[in-house]
This record gives C-alpha cells, sequence and structure tokens, in this order.
C-alpha cells in the first residue's frame, strides 16, 4: 500500500483532487466511493465525519477540503515546484483561498437560486456574486499565472474553479476567464486525471441495473 491514500467520488470535487496528484507524481491509492452508501458509513466516516469527499491519507494523516489538500500536497512534495518560495506566497495563498471561500459561495448560492438582498450583503462573505467574479477577472486580467511565474497549486485550484464554472454556465465566457481556463488546463497531468475519473465513471455506469 502506498503512503499516500486518496479518497473519491470520480463525480465529484475529487477530480482537482486528482490533478493534483497527477501533478506531483508520486505513487498513491484510490479508494472509491459511493454518495449513498460507502461515504456515509465507516470506515471512510473516521476518515471524514462529514461523509464528504475527496480526503487523502498521507503517512498516516488525514487532510479534507480541496484547498487544503492541494496546498498540503504542494508542500509535502517540494519537487514537483507547485508552489512558490515561502516568502513569496502572498498571492498564492490569497487566491487559492479567495477561490475556495468568496466563489465558492458566491456560485453555490447563484446554483441553489438564491443572491443575498443589497440589505444582508454586509453580511455575506463575498458581498454579491458580481463583485466576487469581478474581483477575480480582474487578478487574472493581464497575467500568464495568478500567483508566480510558472504554473502552481493556486493556477490549479482556481483553474478548475474557473473551468467548471464555464462548463455549467455558471460564469459568463468572457476572453479572460475562457483563456485562463484553456491554458490552466492544456497539461498532461490534467487529460490523465481526466481519463481516469471518465473511465471509472463508465465503468460505474456500465456496472448500474439496465431498465427491463
Amino acid at each position: 500500500m502506498a503512503d499516500l491514500i486518496f479518497y473519491t467520488n470520480p463525480q465529484s470535487r475529487g477530480q482537482t483532487v486528482r490533478w493534483m496528484l497527477e501533478e506531483i507524481g508520486a505513487p498513491y491509492d484510490t479508494e472509491i466511493l459511493d454518495y449513498a452508501t460507502t461515504m456515509k458509513t465507516e470506515p471512510y466516516l473516521s476518515v471524514n465525519p462529514m461523509g464528504k469527499v475527496p480526503a487523502i491519507k498521507h503517512k498516516g494523516k488525514v487532510v479534507t477540503e480541496v484547498a487544503a489538500i492541494c496546498c498540503y500536497l504542494a508542500d509535502a512534495f517540494p519537487e514537483a515546484n507547485l508552489a512558490p518560495p515561502t516568502d513569496d506566497r502572498a498571492d498564492y495563498y490569497r487566491w487559492i483561498f479567495f477561490a475556495s471561500g468568496p466563489i465558492e459561495a458566491a456560485f453555490s448560492n447563484r446554483a441553489a437560486g438564491w443572491e443575498p438582498t443589497p440589505e444582508r450583503q454586509r453580511m455575506i462573505g463575498y458581498g454579491n456574486f458580481d463583485l466576487a467574479i469581478g474581483t477575480l477577472e480582474k487578478a487574472l486580467t493581464g497575467r500568464n499565472y495568478i500567483a508566480a511565474d510558472h504554473f502552481t497549486a493556486a493556477d490549479l485550484f482556481v483553474g478548475s474553479m474557473v473551468n467548471f464554472m464555464l462548463a455549467f454556465n455558471l460564469l459568463d465566457p468572457n476572453p479572460v476567464f475562457v483563456d485562463y481556463a484553456r491554458r490552466m488546463t492544456d497539461r498532461d497531468p490534467y487529460r490523465r486525471a481526466q481519463e481516469i475519473d471518465s473511465r471509472l465513471v463508465a465503468e460505474a455506469q456500465a456496472q448500474q441495473p439496465q431498465p427491463a
């Protein structure tokens, strides 16, 4: 068994962590969990009591939450060069956690059909959808990468989120976002990750009972 175990479902945010794992290139074992059964019972609840994926276990230590997993793996496997030097990580941390906080909340609420009223926007961490998305657009405009002079885990995380929002029509396909998502996903590790998860989805669908 590898020192690194990846708990996921191929139709989940685990796709982002799969991409990160393919970027670092270290051997890992995968445990596929089902939303209705194995994800909600032991032994997985001892890994993540929330009963959700993804999660990793590295040398016996558990990490959950996609942004935290990406940051952890970048640090645990520095040879992959997926984090800037420690004294130059302001943008790196800023934009990873901006995407995992305000952007995630903004598009999740919009997808659920809820928008904060003007009176409530001061209570909401992201204010409103347009403010959060506009801030991200400014951060990406004129940059090749969001946090360094090369691809980092920040680009992987932000790029995966932008790519997801574009795919599900949660984001206007303006050139800044489209170009950034295209460039960040034009990588062999991304393609390998997509191939693995697509194969797992196809295998799961083939095992489902067919209607009579």
